[in-house]
């Protein structure tokens, strides 16, 4: 009797310790892929690219919007309104009209830019992690690396995410070097 139990209590430990290091060596990465954004150079690169035009499209949209507040605040004051002929308040109205048309074409441009502005943002992105995780499944012999957001649980141990950051970062300074002679021979 106590040979099958000391036989049981071997086995079971054979068993644990084997589940354990087989659990260990389960061969996939974990990529967070807002940090991928957040944190590469690419992805700083294409934030700023993704400001720029923010700010242009604003600046565009906050001087009509003055434009039309200064005809709004003159069409508010009694004393201006009364000192103006027909006409020349007709011209105004007019304007405003017509600035509070552009101002809405404006504010559905804007829209529309910054959704394909950040959708064009989120696919090169994305086709730069993607690129980076096969460099480093292929450096750490993984079959599979999977977003973050797709797992509900996982190990941090798996988390790959620095690696993959690194390598953009590898893959950006590359490119800008390629490009720095061609933009000097522009010059």
């Amino acid at each position: 009797m106590k040979k099958r139990q000391i036989f049981i209590l071997l086995t079971s430990l054979f068993c644990l310790t084997s589940l354990k290091s087989f659990a260990e060596e389960i061969p996939y990465g974990i990529v967070n892929f807002t940090n991928c954004v957040t944190e590469s150079k690419h992805g700083k690169q294409e934030q700023e690219s993704f400001e720029k035009l923010r700010e242009q499209m604003t600046t565009l949209m906050t001087d009509i919007e003055k434009q039309l507040n200064d005809i709004a605040t003159k069409f508010n004051d009694p004393e201006f309104v009364d000192s103006l002929s027909p006409e020349a308040e007709q011209e105004m109205k007019a304007r405003f009209q017509t600035l509070s048309e552009e101002h809405n074409r404006y504010q559905n441009q804007y829209m529309q830019v910054m959704q394909q502005a950040n959708m064009q943002l989120m696919q090169t992105l994305n086709g730069h992690v993607q690129k980076a995780s096969e460099n480093v499944a292929k450096k750490r012999k993984l079959p599979m690396v999977v977003r973050e957001e797709a797992c509900f649980f996982y190990n941090p141990s798996f988390d790959i995410t620095k690696s993959v950051i690194d390598e953009m970062d590898k893959s950006f300074d590359k490119e800008n070097v390629a490009q720095a002679p061609a933009n000097q021979a522009k010059k």
